[in-house]
Formats: structure tokens, sequence, C-alpha cells
């Protein structure tokens, strides 16, 4: 592949004619990748460019490697066109997820395909420089078993919990300790484009594009896992806010209570509707005497976790049965606030807590019915994704190739 054409993606100092011819190719690169294939007359149609023009950047593009010509279209009467569209193999995007307690990675190719993925590699996250070093191995490491070239891979998208801008490169929860972007550091680590994203912002656009939303421009994205997550979608794109930073849902001040939130904060959302406070009323209720299958199989019950507690629920434990039944009321009622103000198409609610399916939703519409109004709350379907943590990396993988062609903002 000519490096040419990928050095300019990344070149903000392009202007005058090479800037259009590299905005033209993108355009057509976005096409292909909306519409899988297309004739010359059906993209100058399209971007309202001459055929000669589209021809010639098609032939480029084609010597790049990046666009096919796949033959002649079947249906069309008379002379048949030819149809072109994405060389698959010809760019590659890699997406991470650092979790408290692991990372997962993934690659996709120009037309979406998963490549390669590493779930649940053994990780534990501290803001430490040595937990950073060891993402970047991993990474590395993931990379170098790919047989791929490295000038194939057009970006790397690293999510992270807390706040993220993803414009800027800095992280403000994690890995704050150098003046520069945190996305610098893992560039120059890498040798690759690095680009930071909320973790939840990143699961939402993978949950966005999975096929869960059809014809839906606006829709919310609740990530229940440790902590409460939103990713926000307006008119088909993502919102971000001023700083990126939209989306804080689980530090709205919704409960009369004492209890201190890891934003420094009391009576956050979070600190009683959450992953975390579910574990905690769990390990609490236990030490209290409170008998669970759980006691059965940890001897120290620090261990426990959530996905434990959710296999538990579906054992018909009814200790776990109640206390994520009463995560699930608490939640209903910040997402009925989420619909009284943005009166929402679709609600997608996802992340580890998700699995526990009708544990956690029940309680939860029965809430939202409860404390939205219903005249707003009627337009809005709610359904629970099966999809889990792994479309976080895949997320961050679409959202590269997607913002490479211009797709989403």
């Amino acid at each position: 592949m000519s490096s040419n054409f990928l050095t300019d993606l990344h070149n903000a100092n392009i202007s005058g004619v090479a800037f259009k011819n590299i905005k033209l190719k993108k355009q057509i690169l976005a096409y292909f990748a909306a519409h899988e294939l297309g004739t010359i007359a059906e993209l100058s149609k399209a971007f309202n460019v001459s055929i000669p023009k589209i021809n010639e950047s098609i032939n480029e593009l084609i010597e790049e490697k990046l666009v096919k010509d796949y033959g002649k279209q079947t249906s069309s009467v008379g002379r048949k066109p030819n149809n072109y569209g994405l060389e698959a193999n010809s760019a590659f995007f890699i997406g991470v997820q650092v979790s408290h307690d692991y990372i997962s990675i993934a690659m996709i190719n120009m037309k979406k395909e998963l490549v390669a993925s590493k779930d649940e590699i053994p990780f534990q996250l501290e803001n430490s420089e040595q937990s950073l070093h060891d993402i970047c191995k991993e990474i590395t490491d993931f990379i170098s078993k790919l047989h791929i070239k490295k000038e194939k891979i057009l970006g790397v998208g690293i999510n992270l919990s807390g706040r993220i801008n993803y414009r800027t490169g800095y992280s403000y929860s994690y890995f704050n300790f150098y003046e520069d972007p945190l996305s610098n550091f893992f560039e120059q680590e890498l040798g690759i484009h690095t680009f930071l994203e909320n973790d939840t912002k990143a699961l939402s656009y993978g949950e966005f594009s999975s096929g869960i939303v059809t014809n839906e421009r606006d829709a919310l994205f609740i990530n229940v896992d440790n902590g409460i997550g939103l990713g926000i979608m307006v008119n088909g794109q993502l919102y971000y806010g001023k700083s990126g930073f939209s989306g804080e849902f689980g530090h709205i001040p919704i409960f009369d209570n004492d209890i201190i939130c890891k934003c420094g904060k009391k009576g956050c959302l979070e600190t009683e509707a959450s992953g975390h406070a579910l574990r905690k009323r769990i390990i609490e209720e236990i030490q209290n005497g409170a008998t669970s299958i759980l006691t059965k199989k940890f001897s120290n019950i620090e261990d426990i976790r959530l996905n434990d507690i959710i296999h538990a629920a579906k054992k018909d434990d009814t200790l776990s049965i109640e206390a994520i039944n009463e995560i699930g009321e608490k939640l209903g009622r910040g997402l009925a606030a989420l619909i009284n103000i943005f009166n929402p198409e679709l609600i997608i609610i996802g992340g580890v807590l998700a699995k526990s399916e009708e544990y956690l939703s029940l309680p939860l519409k029965n809430a939202i019915n409860k404390y939205s109004l219903s005249i707003v709350n009627k337009d809005t379907k709610i359904v629970v994704s099966t999809h889990g943590e792994k479309f976080s990396p895949i997320g961050a993988c679409l959202l590269l190739r997607d913002r490479l062609l211009a797709i989403t903002e």
C-alpha cells in the first residue's frame, strides 16, 4: 500500500488541490462503507463531481489498494458499468478496552470484519506508570502476532473509564501524570496513531452500530457496570458536549444519603444503583448473616464479582435476586429523569448488569412507568443488550474507521 495517502490522512497541514483530492477520496471510501458497492456514475451523481475526476480518484485508490474493482453489474440493461468497493484488508483498526480487571483487544478491517481479538487478558488497573506500561506491552504483543504490516494499521483506539477528551487526547481520571496528552505517550510507545476514548462512549457506538438501532436518530445507551455511564446519540451522532465529558449520568445527585461517591460527592446515582453498590450490599448482607449460594463458592467473600452475583441470581439465589431488583428500581428512577429530559426514541441497557436480564429490567421498567411522564415515556422503546462488554474494543475500532472516513464526527 502506498504510504502517501495514509500519511496525508493524518496531515493537518495539507491545503489547496491536495486537500480537495484527499477529501474526495475520503468521500468515496465513506460511500462504499455505507453502500458496499458503487459505479463511477453513481459516485459522480452523489458528489456532483465530473466522471473523469471520479474515475481518476478511483484509479488512484485502486493503485493504493484501498478500493477494488468488483466487476460488471448484473441487473442493469445495456452496457453494464463496473462496480467498485472497499478492499477489505487494505487497512486495519485496533480497539483496546482497559477495564479494572482485564484488557480486551480487537482488530477490524475496512469492511468492519473482525480480523483478530483477544478477550479478558488478566490485568489490574492502577493509576501508575507500571500499569500504563503493562497496557502498552499487551497491545505490542497483540500486534506482533498479527503478521500484518504496521503501516496498514491506521490507528489504535484505547478506551478508559472516567473523563476523557478524545479531541485533545487527555485523560483526567487515569495516567494524568504527564504534561503532554496521554494519547501522545501511547503513540510514541506503539508507533501508531493513537486515540483515547471514554469506555462507555466506545461501547455505545458499538451498540448503536450493531443493528439494535434501525431508523432511530435519538437514542441513549446506559452502561451498567461497576459504575454507570451514558452514551448519547443525537441526530445519528454521538454527543460529547463542550469538553467531551457528557454522559456523567452516574453522578447525578439523586439520593439523600451520606455515601461518598468515587467522584468525591455525596448522593450520586452510582452510590446506590451501580454494580459497585450491588457488590457492596451483597457482601454486607452476607457479613450480617444472610444466606446465599455465594458463601459456598467463596471462602473469602471479598472475591465476589458482579458476574458471580448475576450467576447466583439465575440459580434462584434469593439474596442476589432481591439485590438486583433493588438496583433496577433505583436505576429506573434515574432513567425516568433522562426520559423526561431527552424524550428519546430508544434506550439500550447494556454493560455487565444487563446480563441479569429480567431481574434488572422488570423493576427498572416499573420505576420508569412510575416516575416519568406517561405522555413522554410511551414513545420510548427500551431494550436490553445481550452483547456484554465485548463490544467496547469493537466500538473503538468502529469509531476510528468512521472518523477516518468522516462518517461520524
